[in-house]
């Protein structure tokens, strides 16, 4: 049945609906954490940075439990998992167990992120069907970057840890009973032979995946520093960054299935570059602004292009582990390139983390070239078997 269908569309944006409360509440807790440990808790600068870097190192985990959990038993126990995980780990913030409580509730939410993107993802393309499942996960990324765009300023409206804290519980919670009302159609495929960590054919994917992403923990991380000697405009080419990429992703994330997605991901590429080597060289508050939206654009493309490409060769019965796998590689890549861009700053200055960045855009560019040419779609004509209304 093709996505324009009435009841589709509904579900469809249901589901979106769900991951955007979901990811606000994640956003909401993000910006008071850190002084909620070091003043409320007394805890020190070394507690901060355990707590908030246990969460990549449980997602990755998470997700390669994820998705074979959703192939073998649907995408909605998943989605359904994840959102309870975050709003349990609302509900332990608030617990009166000291710093045991931000660490606890840390590892149930970056599980609680795995499920729910896993379970989000391979429903989308479920509904939406495979031959549209770019635009699927562009609809479902502008969820995902609206709630994290606007959960820090919802949590700083609030006022306190404690209530950003009950307000990510609370949104979980309404989340969870919004998908309880959306039904799945899904019958598991059979699997016949052994079940591996990485499907066939995902390591290409997987690492043009994670090339792409080395810039996210620099732009997080020191964008606003530095920019700060050149115009404080970093808030501002930060906003522009987000904000690109939610408007990008919403309006053109069916872009790779109405050209090469090749094309797409090539091109986003060189945007990508183009804006970090910008930055990079310390540019006027203007141009800064600029270089962020030039940024934010071009990353608004990779992802879907790889994703969609590797989905259309994926049997239904592995979609979920697929998924699960690249976004593994995701968490992977930035928790290293995390630690990598901060030597590279502290040794060459804040402008050298960009370079990196960019030159990392080189790597994966000679991945992609194995992911968008060096594999024909064997399993589309079975994919295409599966697709909804046939």
């Amino acid at each position: 049945m093709p996505l324009s269908s009435r009841g589709f569309s509904a579900q469809l944006w249901a589901l979106v609906g769900a991951t955007f409360l979901g990811f606000l509440g994640i956003g909401t807790v993000l910006p008071m954490l850190a002084p909620h440990i070091r003043y409320d808790l007394k805890g020190t600068d070394q507690d901060v940075g355990l707590v908030i870097g246990i969460f990549s190192f449980v997602a990755l985990a998470g997700r390669l439990i994820s998705g074979p959990l959703a192939d073998r038993r649907g995408r909605k126990i998943s989605f359904l998992t994840g959102l309870g995980c975050c709003g349990l780990a609302g509900a332990i913030y608030l617990l009166p167990i000291g710093m045991a409580g931000p660490y606890l509730a840390r590892i149930f939410q970056g599980m609680g992120e795995a499920f729910l993107y896993t379970g989000a993802a391979s429903w989308v393309v479920e509904i939406a069907g495979v031959q549209r499942s770019g635009q699927a996960l562009g609809y479902l990324s502008s969820g995902i970057w609206g709630g994290i765009s606007a959960g820090p300023v919802l949590g700083q409206w609030v006022g306190t840890f404690a209530r950003a804290a009950a307000l990510q519980m609370l949104l979980a919670a309404v989340a969870f009973l919004v998908l309880t009302q959306v039904k799945e159609v899904y019958h598991p495929v059979p699997h016949h032979g052994p079940r591996t960590w990485l499907p066939p054919g995902i390591l290409g994917p997987g690492i043009a995946i994670g090339f792409v992403n080395v810039q996210y923990p620099v732009i997080a991380g020191f964008l606003i520093l530095h920019l700060k000697a050149h115009g404080n405009s970093g808030p501002a080419a930060f906003s522009a960054y987000a904000g690109t990429i939610l408007l990008s992703r919403f309006f053109l994330g069916g872009l790779p299935d109405r050209i090469a997605p090749a094309i797409t991901f090539f091109g986003g590429l060189s945007c990508m570059a183009v804006g970090l080597l910008l930055l990079a060289s310390g540019p006027s508050p203007t141009l800064a602004v600029i270089a962020g939206a030039i940024l934010g654009f071009g990353f608004s493309f990779p992802w879907t292009a790889v994703v969609s490409t590797v989905i259309r060769r994926t049997h239904s019965s592995k979609r979920g582990s697929s998924v699960g796998v690249l976004t593994a590689f995701y968490d992977l890549f930035v928790g290293v390139s995390s630690f990598t861009a901060g030597a590279v700053a502290h040794q060459w200055g804040y402008g050298a983390a960009f370079v990196m960045a960019a030159l990392a855009l080189v790597a994966a560019a000679i991945a992609g070239r194995y992911v968008f040419f060096g594999q024909a779609e064997v399993e589309l004509p079975r994919v295409a078997a599966t697709l909804p209304g046939r």
